[in-house]
């Protein structure tokens, strides 16, 4: 078996493994404080309770099959190095921070603050021990980078945008920056590319510029961005910005 062969199978295992807890970690959520009836978006559909959501069929399998096929193409991407240290492990976490901002429009920071401290040690430590210092230093300032983007974006109360995304474009900013640049381009871009495109088809399709002013999940395609900039990232952004 080849080591890139070996890889794909070690981070699918992984991963999926990891995909069957999803249903555990999000029905172990602490539930947010109520938002107050002056803060409440108009229109805005109830949130469901993070134990409801976790008791839906089919959600522990359906988690795994996604973070498998995820770390597959991590392994893929990477083969046997460093990186799959701490992407295959955040894989499954991803799916679940992507289910729940899907369904209640929150990223809970009892899950991203946690994954995000965890991926940076992992980070430092592995770069320090391999003498990969270039870059650890660029997968911190581009993290500073990308939550910096995303809290203007967030101050200037842009459609869909929560302080959660803020807070997730912090570990998105962190791995796409170790791998490079161009990553880190090319994943917020199609993060965005990937958010835009469906809400503006569903504002022109309902003919109703009100749902600009809603509130839309970004953190999933945030997610999806990621990890096409993380498998796809240098080859992709040599064609498009080359």
């Amino acid at each position: 078996m080849s080591d890139t062969l070996l890889a794909v199978v070690l981070g699918a295992v992984v991963a999926g493994l990891g995909g069957l807890l999803v249903p555990t970690l999000v029905g172990r959520l602490p539930e947010p404080d109520p938002v107050p009836e002056e803060k409440r978006v108009e229109e805005e559909p109830e949130k469901v309770p993070y134990v409801d959501l976790a008791a839906r069929p089919g959600l522990a399998w359906r988690s795994a099959v996604v973070a498998a096929l995820a770390g597959g193409l991590l392994g893929w991407a990477f083969g046997l190095d460093w990186p799959l240290l701490w992407l295959v492990p955040l894989t499954p976490v991803a799916v679940a921070l992507a289910v729940v901002d899907w369904h209640t429009r929150l990223l809970p920071r009892v899950v991203v603050v946690p994954a995000t401290l965890a991926a940076i040690a992992l980070v430092v430590v592995v770069g320090l021990a391999t003498g990969e210092r270039e870059a650890v230093v660029r997968a911190l300032v581009a993290m500073v980078v990308s939550r910096s983007f995303f809290w203007v974006l967030w101050f200037l109360r842009s459609a869909g945008m929560g302080f959660g995304d803020v807070r997730l474009a912090a570990p998105v900013g962190l791995v796409l920056g170790w791998t490079g640049w161009d990553a880190l381009l090319l994943g917020l871009w199609i993060g965005f590319v990937a958010f835009v495109v469906p809400a503006v088809g569903l504002v022109v399709a309902r003919r109703d510029r009100s749902l600009l002013k809603k509130s839309f999940p970004f953190g999933p395609f945030m997610l999806v961005g990621a990890l096409v900039g993380l498998v796809w990232g240098t080859a992709l952004a040599g064609s498009t910005w080359g």
